[in-house]
């Protein structure tokens, strides 16, 4: 027991340790967007310069604003210059590691971040050699691996997407779970399993609803900022001007379009309701093992259930009804605040067979 505890303790040295590494790189990812804002709106001087100056000259300024998509447009050029903006962001988003821009905040957040991923994983780690088991059968240790699952999948899209303009939204969510989970209030010492949980459904089902979990919070997290760069492109169409500092936070000069957003924002929900899908299934044939039964509208069931039905019915009103833009993102952002509300509320104010918060 000694042993154990001494284990435990080092878990939890760990995991602090990692929320305020979170922290901090949620500080650089945030100072990030802020300069993001101010190179945005310097670009937009610098290109108004040049225009005053090639006018004075005599040459057009509309053929000095053909292809810069920072400078501000003539009245009636402002969805083209919309489109020049996303255009070039959208190429940034593809682009590869080695030829990113290099964004020194970002850069630091991102480096933040790995160092936090591995005192995550090393605290996930003890925290499963301290039990003697997979770190996931209570509430804490859900959020223990859920958290860490969800910097996992953010750090390997970053090898695929230029999606270092979420770390904010992210790793601030991430730092406000896992630190709420290490609280004196939620966080658990090492217990042995109840009955039902001694089953490899254990590993399986809960490992894949985390995994679920963290591909719809980086859908979540594209939503909101969809319907942040949506106001901003209508603000602008009707104000017929690109200015950043009139229409919104300026860092969404440098995003890429509402469209390109809502559309990385799919598909992250698509292969976050696969993998949701397995859990209710997975679900059922451990009800079946543990219980006798596959559904019993146990309070976890009903709410996985009201999740899937959530994300079924985004993808479906999508894909077939033509339900883009502002609709779109509002059923993303409600299904991922169902996801909360079942970790949360129905953990801590529900009875059920299901409910496994580990607090007394």
């Amino acid at each position: 027991m000694p042993e154990t505890m001494s284990l435990d303790s080092v878990s939890v040295l760990l995991v602090w340790t990692a929320i305020a590494v979170y922290a901090l790189a949620f500080i650089a990812y945030a100072v990030d967007l802020s300069r993001r804002g101010v190179q945005a709106a310097e670009a937009k001087d610098a290109a108004v310069a040049r225009d005053r100056e090639l006018v004075g000259a005599g040459a057009p300024a509309a053929a000095a604003r053909a292809g810069d998509p920072a400078s501000v447009p003539a009245q009636g050029e402002t969805a083209a210059a919309l489109k020049r903006q996303q255009d070039a962001a959208e190429k940034a988003l593809d682009a590869r590691p080695g030829q990113r821009q290099r964004l020194l905040w970002a850069r630091i957040g991102t480096s933040l971040t790995v160092l936090g991923f591995l005192f995550h994983l090393s605290g996930a780690v003890t925290r499963g050699i301290a039990a003697g088991r997979v770190p996931w059968s209570n509430m804490y240790e859900f959020a223990l691996t859920g958290t860490l699952l969800i910097v996992a999948v953010y750090l390997v899209t970053l090898l695929r997407y230029d999606l270092r303009f979420l770390g904010a939204f992210i790793i601030g969510l991430v730092t406000l779970l896992l630190g709420g989970a290490a609280t004196p209030g939620i966080y658990v010492a090492v217990v042995p399993l109840a009955d039902p949980l001694k089953s490899v459904w254990l590993v399986i089902h809960v490992f894949v609803a985390s995994l679920a979990t963290a591909l719809f919070a980086l859908a979540f997290a594209l939503s909101v900022l969809q319907l942040m760069q949506a106001r901003r492109e209508r603000k602008a169409l009707a104000a017929d001007t690109v200015d950043g500092a009139k229409q919104g936070p300026r860092f969404l000069r440098t995003l890429p379009g509402s469209d390109a957003l809502e559309s990385l924002a799919y598909r992250f929900a698509i292969l976050g309701f696969i993998f949701w899908t397995f859990t209710l299934i997975a679900g059922s044939i451990w009800a079946n093992d543990a219980w006798g039964r596959y559904w019993g509208f146990d309070t976890k069931e009903v709410w996985t259930f009201v999740i899937w039905v959530l994300y079924a019915g985004y993808i479906h009103a999508r894909a077939t009804r033509g339900w883009r833009g502002t609709r779109s993102a509002w059923l993303s952002i409600i299904g991922f605040s169902a996801v909360l509300f079942n970790f949360t509320i129905v953990n801590l104010f529900f009875k059920g067979l299901h409910v496994y918060s580990g607090l007394s």
